[in-house]
């Protein structure tokens, strides 16, 4: 057994961080390691790992611990605005600039400013913190004089942005930039003995917070538990904990109550298109791949069906369908069917999946960006972006 070092455990205790795996303690360890120094960080994992944590040990543990420390969420701002928000704007230099603001580079001057899920800036954007990266530089919205700020960049994302670099939606000077120490938060499914561990601490915090016994696992719920693939992670897990320790009335849970809560197994039952054996063990690193994967395996399901049809058109039979088994087939007369057109193999690319998606949402909603975003999964800055792209104002 691997030693741990004695100020990567303090770390864990001061921060509540669980769990003994080498990976987790690797991350904390280079974290510790390069908090003196000013170079950028790039920490990157799965949605739900705990990403936030790093960039505060980051930061913490560095001389720039008494300078103000911002967390800048950058799918979350506007894409209008998100310029705005980092470099500040002169009154005057669009509708509703009012007065001057100050950007959060100019606020965290001498501290540390933390970009969440990076990878969503769009490219203008991009292009104007590689010069504050380079330089230190940048110039508010409307204004033409260059200003200096001295901060530390922590960045973190769930895209894969060496993919992204590729695909030309992130610039891979900046990348680079980015990327002088990384820090790969693991997944949960990879910390498996770290599952049980996760657990019992939720479940205590939640007894705690509302006066009631904690909730105990049986073996065999445990083995689910750590079976289990976890695809929101810690986040998944803490939220699955807190939803049994309040709704279930008895305290010893067992492995059939437990797959009441496990998304897997509901989702198997009542929308078995959305589960494809064959692609289990894809890890999607957001939510618009797993949009793909559902439109491309609903797509091939439903050429499937229009061949099975076209089948058994051709002989003669019909088949009715039931919830989950075929009934009994039955002959018809070829007499009634007129003309069988031929099953043509729909070719749709990415973009044109995404495109008409993207339409009927906004038809939906009355061209309401908004509302048309919240059924797509993506944020609103995305949603416009991809509107300006294919033309659909």
């Amino acid at each position: 057994m691997l030693m741990i070092k004695s100020d990567v455990q303090q770390i864990k205790q001061r921060y509540g961080i669980i769990g003994n795996n080498p990976a987790l303690n690797r991350a904390i360890d280079v974290a510790l390691q390069v908090a003196p120094t000013d170079l950028s960080v790039l920490i990157t994992g799965e949605s739900g790992v705990g990403k936030e944590t790093f960039p505060q040990i980051i930061h913490q543990n560095s001389p720039r611990k008494h300078g103000k420390y911002i967390a800048v969420n950058c799918g979350a701002i506007p894409e209008g605005t998100i310029d705005s928000e980092l470099f500040g704007h002169e009154k005057g230099s669009f509708t509703g600039a009012l007065t001057d603001r100050k950007g959060y580079f100019e606020e965290a001057d001498g501290g540390t400013v933390f970009l969440d899920e990076v990878g969503e800036l769009p490219i203008p954007t991009q292009a104007r913190l590689l010069r504050v990266l380079e330089t230190g530089e940048f110039i508010k919205v409307g204004a033409s004089k260059v200003l200096k700020t001295n901060v530390r960049i922590v960045a973190a994302t769930n895209v894969n942005l060496t993919l992204a670099v590729t695909e030309g939606k992130f610039r891979e000077d900046l990348y680079y930039r980015l990327n002088m120490v990384p820090i790969q938060i693991p997944s949960l499914r990879e910390r498996n003995d770290d599952i049980i561990l996760l657990f019992r601490k939720f479940a205590s915090d939640c007894a705690d917070k509302y006066r009631m016994p904690p909730i105990r696992l049986d073996d065999e719920s445990k083995q689910l538990l750590m079976t289990y693939r976890w695809p929101g992670n810690i986040r998944e897990l803490k939220n699955i904990t807190e939803r049994i320790s309040i709704i279930e009335e008895s305290r010893e849970i067992t492995a059939d109550i437990l797959r009441h809560y496990l998304p897997q197994h509901a989702q198997a039952e009542k929308y078995p298109v959305l589960v494809n054996r064959e692609n289990e063990h894809k890890i999607f690193n957001s939510e618009r791949e797993i949009l793909y994967q559902v439109l491309f395996d609903m797509r091939n399901d439903v050429n499937e069906l229009k061949k099975l049809v076209h089948e058994i058109m051709d002989g003669n039979v019909k088949v009715s369908v039931t919830d989950d088994t075929y009934s009994h087939a039955r002959p018809i007369q070829t007499s009634s069917i007129q003309e069988i057109e031929p099953v043509e193999e729909e070719t749709l690319s990415l973009e044109d999946v995404e495109k008409e998606m993207i339409r009927k949402a906004l038809e939906k909603h009355n061209g309401k960006r908004k509302n048309a975003a919240f059924d797509l999964k993506i944020s609103e800055r995305t949603l416009y972006r991809k509107i300006k792209e294919y033309n659909l104002e």
